[in-house]
């Protein structure tokens, strides 16, 4: 027997899930949608994450597209200073909270299923189970099963670790630092930062903003990493000239290379990528966005240890294979080493629209929120599938400097499939979550002076091309062969 029907049933009340339902809720007025979500609160991933975590990239381009994520001005302090803000851990959880609850519940076409996990399909009636309460409710869909967990993101504080601890060994997750007040009596001698990553970067940044010397502060880094440039990423509103510089950056870079490695060292060149050490060749390229206020602080860390990953870590030493290396003996190893998104997921890509299930997925790359939102649209306003992923066919999240450029030639690829249909055009044109359409847009309604320099972008982006396929192809070549990044 069934307990509800809906027309979209959405396993994942988090970031992707909730930017699909808020444009599906206006572009199909006739629509209702259940979530379900083992989460107590909306917001997915983001209630697991460590305290002091913030978004990488400015905010005006994340979260939903009908509400604002922070206000739209200028950061006074802080190593983001003179940037747009970055949405602090709680506003993004305040955020999701808000849009369940005053925009998404009171429409009365939307039902929402906290602490439940999804148990399956069996007779075309699908299964949950409430984490607590043991209940089970019955859910029949009338269209689409909307699978929004695909990446299965992962953070500290829901990662298992792949080392071995040895018994009295001092270990915590980012999550626990800011605990360490309590501890004021034994605090560590030394801390140890297990990770390459944005996380570990995070983390050594709270570190050093909280007093502790670098001197204090041991890194691993099996592999650095390249990182855009925040200065060039700022709201097109505010500062569409860095993007435009950014993107024409991007494929004259692709084009005059021979390797992904080469590309990023020519954006380095022009300021658009950062490293942390010029003397060392990133294996490593994760999205990651930063400012070069955060650049210096890291490289007060002089402390690096590159031995490969650690196997085991015990108080005074931590293992890399056959290597032991001495640490002082209170030292709190700090684990950082969860990959958001587990290389396999990045690798496994199939059709975002299949029958009577929708996998979200990312169509322009980092941009998950604009994804989720885009396939909600396409999905109201197109009718076959084969349609449909012709207008949005999945852009891998490619992991090295290697296979980055694959992810670049299809961006571009998504770019002239949307701004050539007109409904997806005009889509765009009016998303809070597209990084330059809404801007683009009014510039064109008030024929603004600009328009030339963005007229002179696209000739050079069209000159460009047939380089940025040869390398995207050979990328494309090295990703699908399961090229792995080496130390």
């Amino acid at each position: 027997m069934t307990d509800c029907a809906t027309d979209y049933l959405i396993i994942g009340a988090g970031a992707v899930g909730l930017a699909f339902a808020d444009t599906l809720l206006d572009e199909d007025p006739d629509c209702h949608i259940t979530f379900v979500d083992k989460h107590a609160k909306p917001g997915g991933h983001w209630n697991d994450a460590y305290s002091f975590v913030a978004l990488h990239q400015p905010s005006a381009t994340y979260g939903v597209n009908s509400m604002e994520l922070c206000p739209d001005k200028v950061d006074t302090h802080g190593h983001n200073k003179g940037m747009y803000p970055l949405a602090k851990h709680p506003e993004i959880l305040a955020y999701y909270g808000k849009l369940m609850n005053e925009r998404l519940l009171p429409s009365g076409r939307v039902a929402y299923y906290p602490l439940t996990e999804y148990r399956g399909c069996t007779d075309s009636t699908h299964h949950l189970r409430g984490i607590l309460s043991g209940d089970e409710t019955s859910v029949s869909v009338r269209r689409k099963l909307v699978d929004a967990t695909y990446f299965q993101t992962s953070v500290p504080a829901t990662h298992t670790p792949k080392f071995d601890i040895a018994p009295g060994t001092r270990f915590a997750r980012p999550g626990d630092l800011p605990g360490l007040w309590m501890q004021a009596d034994n605090c560590p001698e030394h801390f140890i930062i297990l990770g390459a990553g944005k996380t570990a970067m995070d983390t050594a940044v709270w570190l050093l903003e909280a007093g502790v010397v670098p001197e204090r502060i041991g890194w691993v880094r099996p592999r650095d990493s390249w990182m855009f440039n925040r200065r060039f990423l700022q709201p097109a509103h505010a500062a569409i000239e860095g993007l435009i510089e950014f993107q024409v950056a991007l494929v004259e870079c692709a084009a005059a290379s021979d390797s992904g490695d080469e590309m990023l060292l020519k954006l380095e060149q022009r300021g658009i990528f950062l490293r942390l050490d010029r003397s060392v060749t990133p294996r490593m390229m994760h999205y990651a966005v930063i400012s070069e206020g955060e650049v210096a602080l890291l490289q007060a860390i002089k402390q690096v240890y590159r031995q490969g990953h650690v196997t085991r870590i015990a108080p005074g030493a931590m293992d890399f294979g056959g290597e032991s290396v001495a640490v002082p003996q209170n030292s709190l190893f700090i684990d950082c080493t969860a990959t958001a998104v587990p290389f396999d997921a990045r690798a496994d890509v199939k059709p975002i629209f299949n029958g009577d299930r929708i996998t979200l997925q990312v169509v322009k790359t980092p941009f998950v929120p604009y994804s989720a939102a885009m396939i909600a649209f396409v999905e109201a306003n197109f009718a076959t599938d084969a349609e449909k992923n012709a207008l949005c066919p999945p852009t891998p999240l490619t992991d090295s400097p290697a296979t980055y450029p694959y992810a670049v030639m299809l961006n571009l690829f998504s770019d002239g499939i949307l701004s050539q249909n007109a409904k997806t055009s005009a889509f765009d044109a009016r998303s809070r979550l597209h990084p330059t359409a809404p801007t683009i847009a009014k510039m064109i309604a008030t024929n603004d002076p600009r328009l030339a320099e963005i007229t002179k972008a696209g000739s050079i982006i069209q000159a460009c091309m047939p380089g940025v396929i040869k390398l995207g192809m050979a990328a494309k070549a090295l990703h699908e062969a399961g090229h792995r990044p080496t130390n």
